[in-house]
């Protein structure tokens, strides 16, 4: 059919529609255009802009078969109170049928602290596991062989030492570290600009990733060495193109930061990783996961004239939405993470956590932890949506929404770039203020009644006091430090102390990769709180401002 007969069709609809609203007025605050055609992609060129699965510009898919071959990896997130306690979780969601562990880290691990400092205090265990040491990252992986198992760590300002206690315990099962998968999160510029867990200044914390970058290239070539993560931003307040944009522009100041450092773009691209948030509005998600593969195959062709097709692959994880979880009616919350989990599989992701159903009011049950996972098992093995690959290509609106938020994440990045690039953007302020400006209009829209939530204001219900939450004691805290200390107590403190001024030293020479000397100081049970003491001493601390 010819454009001339589609648009003929189109004004007989339009004209029709008028009659119809008459009679049934359509709702507030609906996208603009309420129907798609294929006069609204007939700019697209298929070749160039949509493409085959596992090729460029991987708008279809990273794979060429997807899950056809193999689903995502159902990576649970987890982590609280003891290493011990953790340690049950892990196997518990292993023997459940998880294939990749997360794990979760308390806010003094998060933030360099070790659970005897005062800082610490209240803090030991809440939101995640205490890891002080080499002893306790033994028990969080005791009996789990990682070999075997891929393991992703939600750590970023002291990734480097978190990440060297994975390796260490390895070593310790026998495992090389050249045969370790996982991946580290390691992006602090979302820290300075979305979620705060921050220690050192942006210079030297970009010095720390890029020495990660360096080492693991030639040590633990199948770990991915950088998780740039957008699901914080969006967990902030941003639009899903903001999500893209300032995600994708962090992934380029860490790729300029690493070649200035001397590495060759496909020396370490391969292993770069994103983080995804799975949001409400199904299909603008997926459009989003299709427009940054787009997005990102770009940079990586076009700015840094990559030339592996590996390198311009933007493999993802993904959760779905922790902050679309409410408290009212709790189990509502089993049927926004069920949609979420179905957009996250079609756009394609290549590993996806799912928010149990009571996180909005504690850390989850055992049992709502199951039903998380069962969603995702559910959507595997019994919807059809791993079936095929990239089952909505070809939707007029998917194809116009996933261009039009490539048009938009562009806007951004280019602006960024006048700016001086994603360092200064953060510095200057820019970012944060795009965020807070979307999560201000976010919360207006709720409270005045123009978008709806379920349950919280409307379709309100009286419900009695949640009852059975995991709540974690305050004698965990005590336990943690007593066996702080009698660790400190048993360890060689000679050899801590020359490896920890070992570490000094090094991080005085700006050309010294600091990743050995950390590993090093690890073997000899030097505390995290004593390694990052140190590189605080020497890089300073980072306070925040922002210029509005």
């Amino acid at each position: 059919m010819s454009n001339e007969k589609i648009q003929a069709g189109l004004d007989k609809y339009n004209a029709s529609v008028e009659k119809a609203i008459a009679k049934f007025p359509e709702r507030a605050n609906l996208p603009e255009q309420r129907l798609y055609t294929p006069l609204d992609i007939s700019e697209t060129d298929y070749a160039d802009e949509i493409g085959f699965p596992g090729m460029y510009p991987f708008t279809r898919g990273v794979q060429p078969t997807m899950y056809r071959g193999r689903f995502w990896t159902m990576r649970m997130y987890a982590g609280f109170s003891t290493a011990a306690e953790s340690n049950k979780r892990y196997r518990y969601l292993i023997e459940s049928g998880a294939t990749g562990l997360s794990c979760a880290f308390d806010l003094p691990t998060q933030i360099g602290y070790d659970s005897d400092d005062p800082i610490s205090e209240g803090e030991v265990g809440k939101v995640g596991v205490a890891i002080d040491s080499l002893a306790d990252m033994e028990v969080l992986f005791d009996q789990i062989d990682l070999g075997k198992v891929s393991t992703s760590m939600t750590i970023n300002a002291p990734a480097s030492v978190l990440l060297s206690m994975y390796i260490a315990v390895a070593e310790k099962q026998g495992v090389p570290a050249d045969q370790l998968k996982g991946t580290i999160q390691n992006d602090i510029l979302k820290e300075y600009a979305a979620r705060g867990t921050y220690i050192f200044p942006p210079r030297p914390s970009m010095r720390l990733i890029t020495n990660i970058f360096e080492y693991c290239s030639k040590n633990v070539p199948k770990w991915n060495t950088i998780s740039i993560s957008g699901y914080h931003i969006r967990e902030a307040g941003s639009t899903a193109s903001q999500e893209i944009a300032f995600t994708i522009a962090d992934g380029i100041a860490y790729c300029e930061a690493a070649i200035k450092a001397g590495l060759h773009i496909d020396d370490f691209a391969g292993r770069l990783s994103f983080f995804w948030n799975a949001h409400n509005n199904v299909l603008e998600e997926v459009a989003k996961f299709r427009a940054s593969r787009r997005v990102w195959a770009k940079v990586m062709k076009e700015r840094f004239h990559a030339e592996k097709p590996k390198s311009m692959m933007l493999r993802v994880h993904t959760q779905t939405a922790g902050s679309m979880l409410t408290a009212q009616q709790p189990n509502n919350n089993i049927i926004r993470v069920a949609l979420q989990t179905a957009a996250a599989v079609m756009g394609g992701t290549q590993s996806l956590h799912t928010n149990s159903r009571d996180e909005a009011l504690a850390l989850p049950t055992e049992e709502s932890v199951m039903i998380a996972l069962r969603t995702q098992q559910i959507v595997a093995y019994e919807s059809g949506l791993a079936d095929v690959i990239d089952p909505l290509a070809g939707s007029y609106y998917v194809e116009a929404l996933t261009n039009k938020i490539e048009k938009e994440a562009w806007e951004y990045i280019n602006k960024i770039d006048e700016i001086g690039g994603a360092v200064a953007a953060i510095e200057k302020g820019y970012i944060q203020k795009e965020i807070q400006d979307s999560a201000y209009k976010w919360q207006m829209d709720v409270e005045s009644g123009a978008k709806t939530i379920v349950g919280v204001n409307k379709f309100q219900i009286e419900e009695e006091p949640p009852k059975g939450l995991l709540k974690v004691d305050a004698s965990v805290g005590v336990a943690q430090c007593k066996r702080l200390a009698e660790m400190k107590a048993k360890r060689d403190n000679d050899a801590v102390k020359a490896a920890l001024a070992d570490l000094k030293k090094a991080c005085q020479d700006e050309n010294e990769n600091l990743m050995p000397h950390i590993l090093n100081a690890v073997r000899t049970y030097a505390t995290l709180g004593e390694i990052c003491g140190v590189m605080r001493e020497v890089f300073g601390e980072y306070e925040a401002h922002v210029n509005l």
